[in-house]
């Protein structure tokens, strides 16, 4: 098992920019997936994006592709999301997720949540 604890949420203006951070406890980060979703009131939860073992791949979802980038350090066990250009839309509650296993990357279910971080964008 692995513990996830985002930070970094918070409330900004429309336009401008946060970087979540996702800090995985032990020393096995590198045998997992990453990824960061978020829940927006009254929306089911939903991939922002993930990112793989090294950090070598990355996939976005459209909502995201050009604003956010997902890096990983895997000397520091964390995960980042940085968010520029951010609107109204992107409030929610964003959550880091770990997928364990080998394979299909892209395909891996994520089976460890963190208890996510609160980020809301004002007009």
């Amino acid at each position: 098992q692995v513990q996830l604890v985002e930070s970094g949420g918070g409330l900004v203006q429309a336009g401008g920019s946060l970087r979540l951070s996702c800090a995985a406890s032990g020393r096995a980060f590198s045998r997992y997936v990453m990824g960061w979703f978020r829940q927006a009131p009254g929306k089911e939860r939903a991939l922002v994006a993930k990112i793989n073992w090294t950090g070598s791949d990355t996939y976005y979802a459209d909502s995201a592709k050009g604003r956010f980038t997902i890096s990983r350090d895997n000397a520091k066990n964390t995960v980042y999301l940085q968010m520029n250009s951010l609107k109204p839309e992107d409030t929610a509650v964003y959550y880091c997720a770990a997928a364990p296993g080998i394979g299909d990357w892209r395909k891996i279910e994520y089976h460890y949540w963190g208890q996510g971080t609160q980020v809301t964008v004002s007009s």
